[in-house]
């Protein structure tokens, strides 16, 4: 698994909530949905950088805590009205454990 980083285990992020990690390349974000998907952004909304670890989860999308703006955990794309996005990161689990590759993430718009 070249490139993945464990960072916990999938029960250490209740169903709908999210924790943090901190990197090189700044914190990351990780989302467990209430169908135990996982998905991983930088955490930091773009409208006003609120932190979006801390917005409720709902479906596959966040809901930043300071304005509101919903982003997308599958494309990082703001919805509705909003313009912008953030970096997407390659999320997994295996074995009960979750694998972040943040070399591979996605450029936000």
């Amino acid at each position: 698994m070249t490139g993945w980083i464990e960072i916990g285990a999938l029960d250490d992020i209740p169903r709908r909530g999210a924790r943090c990690v901190s990197t090189p390349g700044g914190r990351i974000a990780i989302f467990r949905t209430a169908e135990d998907r996982i998905f991983a952004t930088e955490d930091r909304c773009p409208h006003r950088g609120g932190p979006l670890s801390q917005g409720i989860v709902h479906g596959a999308a966040v809901t930043c805590p300071l304005h509101n703006w919903v982003i997308s955990l599958e494309t990082g794309q703001a919805m509705g009205a909003d313009e912008g996005s953030v970096r997407t990161i390659p999320a997994r689990v295996e074995d009960g454990r979750i694998f972040i590759a943040p070399e591979a993430a996605g450029r936000a718009a």
